[in-house]
């Protein structure tokens, strides 16, 4: 059996091994259980059963990284993606006082363009079409996007009405454990200890403990809650999409998604190394494994299902092929019956690991051709977008707004693909759905 995952995986091609792709697997897994419990919480405020949520979302997450792991063999994990959510809860459900059961048919509708889409191929030629400078960029910005989360949820910066943002009180013993960690996996990561990251949030959980900053759980397994009240509900629901309004929050979740994912996609793609010659091979299998898994969330209950940042503590670790992504979902079948040993996981504990995954990402910014003000305008406004706007779509559709304009206004607009001038046009398009 080891020998046939070898091969399938192709681990020796890519210098890995079954352990060390099933620690960066594991690792994946800790760093984004968080959505298990913040999920629920987000859409049971459109009225959603958040114990149904909770198993939804995990049977949705573990489904989307077996099929990415195994389809496309990339080492990244799916699952609910976090803004989207809020959109699908706040903005549409309680804002617009929409049902979440047309809500949730929304998503099916979009998930079922988004197979279309990507059938057709279309997807995969927007994502080549993007230059080369502006995916360097991508990678980057999304590295200081998730070093941003890291750095928010362990206490080290916070919301300030002066100034937007400050620094975090030092008095609060969450934030020192944030800062144990750090520490602790920063100058592991500089010894090039294996498994460095890993062994950060391990010794994070164990301080913890010990210091009672984290409560040790009252019990390790627990029954998977019942997912009757959304299974299925939004097949029942879809004749109620049948008015202008519902077919605008149709067509954002269907952009949200698109460009979210393509964005994570091309980030990642670049932080382990698999793109070439500007193309990321095997993309057509890892946006219809992407597309199927969205489907599937939203015919178990709940919002659409995306590519994760997250997916980078476990590349950081080792993590290079889909065995990685099929043990992140394996992890979150058990995390099914094993929910509040997911407790000890606390945000300060999965901090440190973004925050440093974040300074390996950046490495990308050294190709970007700085020198030349039309690729480096568009190429920065993606990279500062995305952390202070928290949308990777919000930072990509700045950037590629801005590109055909500077490119045009260096006189190199024929060098300017189709693509990316029919991009400025659905972008102008997004930002007005998205604020008006």
């Amino acid at each position: 059996m080891k020998n046939k995952i070898t091969s399938y995986f192709e681990l020796e091609q890519l210098h890995t091994t079954v352990r060390r792709e099933i620690l960066a697997g594991f690792t994946t897994f800790i760093s984004m259980a968080y959505i298990l419990f913040v999920n629920p919480s987000v859409l049971g405020a459109a009225g959603m059963d958040e114990g149904a949520v909770f198993t939804a979302t995990a049977l949705a997450s573990a489904i989307g990284c077996i099929l990415m792991g195994v389809l496309a063999r990339y080492p990244i994990a799916t699952a609910p993606a976090l803004g989207i959510n809020a959109f699908f809860s706040y903005s549409v459900s309680v804002g617009m006082g929409i049902p979440w059961q047309t809500t949730l048919a929304a998503v099916f509708v979009a998930s079922l363009i988004f197979m279309l889409i990507t059938f057709f191929k279309l997807r995969e030629r927007i994502i080549e079409a993007i230059p080369a400078d502006l995916k360097y960029a991508i990678s980057g910005g999304i590295g200081l996007f998730i070093a941003f989360i890291g750095l928010s949820e362990g206490g080290l910066i916070v919301s300030n009405e002066s100034t937007l943002v400050g620094m975090g009180s030092l008095t609060v013993g969450s934030t020192w454990l944030t800062i144990f960690g750090l520490v602790v996996t920063a100058i592991l990561m500089i010894k090039k200890t294996p498994g460095g990251i890993f062994i950060g949030m391990i010794a994070t959980i164990l301080l913890g403990l010990a210091t009672d900053l984290i409560q040790a759980p009252d019990q390790l397994v627990s029954a998977a809650p019942s997912i009757s009240s959304t299974f299925l509900v939004a097949l029942d629901h879809v004749g109620d999409i049948n008015s202008i309004q519902l077919w605008v929050v149709v067509l954002t979740f269907l952009l949200v998604t698109f460009f979210d994912t393509a964005g994570t996609l091309v980030g990642l793609a670049n932080q382990a190394g698999f793109m070439k010659g500007n193309k990321m091979p095997r993309v057509g299998r890892a946006l219809a494994a992407d597309s199927t898994a969205m489907l599937a969330g939203s015919l178990l209950g709940t919002s659409p299902v995306g590519a994760y940042v997250e997916s980078s503590a476990g590349i950081a670790v080792g993590g290079r092929s889909g065995l990685t992504a099929v043990t992140t979902g394996i992890f979150f079948i058990f995390g099914l019956f094993f929910s509040p040993l997911l407790s000890v996981v606390t945000p300060q504990v999965t901090a440190p690991a973004l925050i440093l995954v974040g300074v390996l990402m950046t490495h990308s910014l050294s190709q970007i051709d700085w020198s030349k003000l039309e690729i480096a305008i568009p190429a920065f406004l993606i990279l500062i977008g995305m952390p202070l706007t928290y949308s990777i779509a919000d930072g990509i559709a700045m950037g590629c707004i801005f590109y055909p304009i500077t490119m045009i206004a260096a006189k190199r607009g024929k060098e300017v693909s189709p693509i990316m001038y029919a991009l400025f046009f659905v972008f102008v398009g997004f930002m007005w759905i998205l604020n008006v």
